[in-house]
């Protein structure tokens, strides 16, 4: 569970560089808080940081449970893929909004693969 724990404290730490560019961008846009629109640039960083948010409240939990019931190596493995993915998604998104979906594709099946094999892991374990 050690590199899963890894993975997840990663994925932590992605998510707050991705807050530290939407104060970034704040700045550069002369975005005044509380206004979380104003310019199309701070507004891609802005929806990249919530949907990450979002995404993380399913990935966190799913990465747990696959790697506790089933192989925490696979998980670490799968989690690894989900950071590449948002990474993918915020080069994307914050370039040309129409360019999110491969990387939001594969952060998301990613986690669907953690929650429904974490799911069916757990299942066995209670049988």
């Amino acid at each position: 569970m050690e590199l899963v724990a890894i993975v997840i404290s990663l994925a932590l730490l992605q998510y707050s560089v991705f807050g530290m560019l939407v104060g970034k961008a704040r700045g550069t846009y002369e975005i005044k808080a509380p206004a979380i629109t104003g310019h199309p640039i701070f507004d891609r960083y802005y929806r990249v940081h919530m949907n990450t948010l979002e995404q993380l409240i399913i990935f966190i939990p799913s990465i747990l449970v696959f790697g506790y019931f089933g192989n925490a190596t696979v998980a670490a493995g799968l989690g690894v893929v989900f950071l590449i993915g948002r990474l993918m998604f915020l080069l994307g998104y914050v370039k040309d909004p129409a360019k999110r979906g491969p990387g939001f594709l594969i952060g998301y099946i990613s986690t669907v693969v953690l929650l429904i094999g974490g799911l069916i892991y757990a299942i066995r374990a209670a049988l």
